[in-house]
């Protein structure tokens, strides 16, 4: 008896400390997070990505890079929020190219001139004001393409100045996407100075002495009075001594007006934008109208450098769900124009808040899968799933379901899957998210400390699993 007593103690201790907890950059205590239900689940461990077997033609191209580099690698990540503010996707854009090479900085939208927040890696600003429309909203005849922005006027005069903030960026190549591939703007680097000599009246001051009038005033000036009335404001005849008038009078003086005018760059084209190519490196440029257009819409432009490397598009919209860009097939057929390697999808907090049930969550999911493919585009996928967040200041059950079912929808549907709400504590590790100071105070938006410690993670789970499709050739 003694004996079954003594074996049975012993299977209890080694059972209750198989398990090592993963250790993290900021460690979460395990007592705050609550996993996603995934016991029937084949997951990967240590952080990889699961079913990373749909990303193989993915890495057998980005390891042929690195012996040979010869070649650009384009990764396109789309999203809402989280991604039109650049933090997260800027961290793993960075860390990325430091270890494959700077291809680019990938696309870029005027996000100042939309009213709206964007990238910090550059600026952008104009004489005109422009109108703006996002793909949130109900469908109008607007031109809302790739960058889920539209962004357009009718009318010329205007210039429209780009300066890349990040010298890592500067580049040689500026793609720019219209509707259409229309060709509605030319591009400038540099500008001329026109003088034109003409002629203007030569204008003199006359102070009003006592007792004068306008009439001896304009006879001694071979001018008329209401000329000087014109000229000077006035709404009668009444004059005041000690004042001074504008007189102009018949003699001319020679002028030189000097204006700036934008020289025009040689622009090509291909199936998918007007391009430019630079033998130096630039940081600014001007977009000026094309004296040919009528109209002007400008849904991106994309900056590449001459170098091989990764190029890592982010688009995102404040607010957005798979729905809406589901609503405009132009976003679908401009994407083809970033000739997308791999594809990152960040989508769900929006749907949540709509109080979208999951299957309904995935039936859009595919919707969006299914239109890319339409458009012939193949590139294998990354679904990232949402991070924990409160819905109205309570629980977010809804990203809980949606994190369990993109995992169990993964390997049927053929795309790879990167575990944020996991890998963020789930639901219960919420409260420890705010004391580390990763998420804000509306517990659905994150800290830049939290958006960059995403990126982080994205990084090393993605080069984890990389380096695990190495080691198993």
């Amino acid at each position: 008896m003694i004996n079954k007593l003594i074996v049975f103690f012993c299977c209890l201790f080694f059972a209750t400390n198989e398990k090592t907890p993963k250790t993290d950059l900021h460690p979460i205590p395990k007592s705050m997070i609550q996993k996603v239900d995934t016991a029937k689940i084949d997951t990967p461990s240590d952080g990889q990505i699961y079913n990373a077997k749909v990303l193989e033609d993915f890495f057998r191209k980005l390891e042929e890079n690195e012996s040979n580099k010869n070649q650009k690698i384009n990764i396109v990540h789309i999203g809402d929020s989280h991604i039109q503010g650049d933090l997260m996707t800027n961290e793993i854009r960075k860390n990325l190219q430091q270890k494959f090479g700077n291809g680019g900085r990938g696309l870029v939208f005027p996000y100042q001139l939309a009213k709206t927040n964007g990238s910090y890696n550059e600026r952008f600003r104009s004489n005109r004001t422009w109108e703006s429309y996002r793909n949130i909203y109900p469908v109008k005849n607007n031109p809302i393409g790739l960058c889920g922005i539209g962004l357009w006027r009718d009318t010329g005069g205007f210039v429209m100045e780009m300066n890349v903030k990040d010298p890592s960026y500067k580049f040689n190549t500026i793609k720019i996407i219209t509707p259409q591939n229309q060709n509605m703007f030319d591009l400038a680097i540099s500008s001329k100075i026109n003088s034109i000599q003409t002629t203007e009246p030569k204008v003199i001051t006359h102070k009003i002495k006592k007792g004068e009038v306008l009439g001896t005033i304009a006879d001694k000036y071979n001018v008329s009075i209401a000329e000087i009335k014109r000229d000077n404001n006035l709404k009668s005849n009444n004059i005041r001594a000690g004042r001074t008038l504008k007189i102009a009078t018949k003699e001319t003086k020679q002028k030189t007006i000097s204006m700036s005018e934008f020289v025009p760059l040689a622009i090509e084209s291909d199936s998918y934008s007007h391009y430019y190519n630079s033998e130096n490196a630039l940081s600014r440029i001007f977009l000026i109208p094309n004296k040919e257009a009528k109209d002007y819409e400008l849904n991106g432009i994309v900056l590449e450098k001459d170098a091989s490397g990764i190029i890592y598009s982010g688009i995102g919209v404040n607010g957005a769900k798979y729905s809406d860009y589901n609503k405009y097939p132009l976003f679908f057929e401009q994407l083809k124009s970033l000739h997308p390697d791999l594809l990152i999808f960040s989508l769900g907090t929006n749907e949540s808040y709509d109080h979208l049930d999951a299957g309904n969550y995935i039936k859009e999911l595919r919707e969006f899968i299914s239109n890319i493919k339409a458009q012939n585009i193949n590139a294998p996928i990354i679904v990232m799933t949402p991070p924990p967040s409160l819905l109205r200041r309570k629980p977010n059950n809804y990203i809980n379901d949606y994190a369990r079912e993109i995992i169990e929808t993964a390997q049927k549907d053929g795309f790879a899957v990167w575990d944020l709400y996991d890998e963020f504590g789930g639901m219960s590790g919420i409260k420890q998210l705010k004391v580390q100071g990763l998420i804000g105070p509306d517990w659905v938006h994150y800290s830049k400390k939290g958006y960059e410690k995403q990126g982080n993670l994205f990084t090393q789970a993605f080069l984890r699993t990389y380096d695990n499709f190495k080691l198993k050739k």
